[in-house]
């Protein structure tokens, strides 16, 4: 792989806390994206707001105004990652696809790809910029614009499972699944937008735990514990 998009899990970067950030995991996530780029690797990060907003919080809130609130979570999420890769010796640039001031930058795939050829790590901030679309349809439009070899789901769970393991102490875990099969079993990987989208545009994605000991600087060693998900 020569470029790839990695999708953080608000929630995970939390930690136990459940809620805004564990500095321990996000300075390891950053040591292990490092790990990644000092082997001349093209990243991009894209990052759930679910540490901060998880929605409407009752039905008297418009689902626009509820989306837009988590958007902002998730430029929240960027700016306070960035600059702990920064912190780590990265270096860094966060796009959002609308105007935040002096605080990003206006996202372009040209300006994104130049960002991660100078060996800078490319945040995608603010998903879509449009309600109704979640951040794993924004993770797969920007992996398939910029041309990604791949998306790396590192989430709260250690992959992909027939059923909610949190539920079903019975669940199986899948080494390998193919998109089409994720699709006919509803098996919600991503949403269903952005399955369809990376099934059309033929996206690989692996799918693995945040939390799992040097998960993400494994990925590159053979030492994947998680589960691949194959396009035809």
């Amino acid at each position: 792989m020569k470029r790839i998009l990695l999708k953080l899990s608000g929630e995970a970067l939390a930690g136990d806390k459940k809620t805004g950030f564990d500095e321990a995991t996000c300075m390891d996530v950053a040591r292990q994206v490092k790990v990644l780029a000092d082997r001349g690797l093209q990243i991009s990060i894209v990052i759930g707001g679910g540490n901060f907003w998880r929605g409407r919080t009752s039905e008297n809130m418009e689902r626009t105004k509820a989306d837009q609130i988590g958007m902002l979570a998730t430029v929240m999420n960027c700016i306070y990652v960035a600059d702990a890769f920064r912190t780590a010796g990265l270096e860094t640039e966060v796009f959002t696809p609308f105007v935040c001031g002096s605080f990003t930058e206006l996202f372009s795939k040209d300006k994104a790809v130049k960002a991660m050829e100078d060996g800078k790590i490319a945040f995608f901030a603010g998903g879509t910029g449009h309600p109704y679309f979640s951040t794993d349809t924004a993770t797969a439009l920007r992996a398939v614009e910029i041309e990604a070899d791949a998306i790396l789901l590192a989430k709260s769970i250690d992959g992909v499972y027939d059923s909610d393991p949190a539920v079903n102490p019975d669940a199986k875990k899948y080494d390998t699944i193919s998109l089409d099969d994720v699709l006919d079993q509803k098996l919600a990987v991503v949403d269903l937008t952005a399955t369809i989208m990376c099934l059309e545009n033929k996206m690989p994605l692996a799918v693995f735990g945040l939390n799992e000991p040097d998960s993400i600087a494994d990925l590159l060693k053979g030492k994947f514990n998680g589960t691949y998900v194959t396009v035809k």
